[in-house]
């Protein structure tokens, strides 16, 4: 038998996503991401600091991301930046969600001969 082609653990790469869009905004520091994450989605999706640094840090070694040391208020904090190519990524990641959460809706409103699941 073939081995067929699976989707990946798409909940995975939802903070990706998300911290790319908020970045493509402005520039943020790790706990202001946290923030502005739970906040924005009124607190349907709420990830820790050990999420968010560890996706920031990925991203920065993967080139997505670009960071500075800034001082604010006599703290230093590092400020992350999306670069060209994390605004192609951002681009790739978010036509990848749009086809799962249309294919989801369709399941989930009756699509394909098959009832709303009520």
């Amino acid at each position: 038998m073939a081995q067929r082609e699976t989707n990946p653990n798409f909940m995975n790469g939802v903070p990706e996503l998300l911290i790319l869009r908020l970045l493509q905004q402005k520039e943020m520091y790790g706990y202001e991401i946290v923030q502005a994450i739970r906040d924005r989605t009124d607190a349907v999706i709420a990830v820790g600091e050990g999420v968010v640094y560890p996706v920031l840090h990925a991203l920065e070694s993967d080139g997505a991301l670009k960071s500075r040391r800034r001082i604010v208020s006599s703290r230093s904090r590092i400020y992350y930046s999306v670069t060209p190519a994390g605004s192609r990524r951002l681009a790739d990641l978010s036509r990848t969600w749009t086809g799962l959460t249309t294919a989801i809706q369709t399941m989930l409103t009756g699509g394909r001969h098959d009832e709303a699941i009520p």
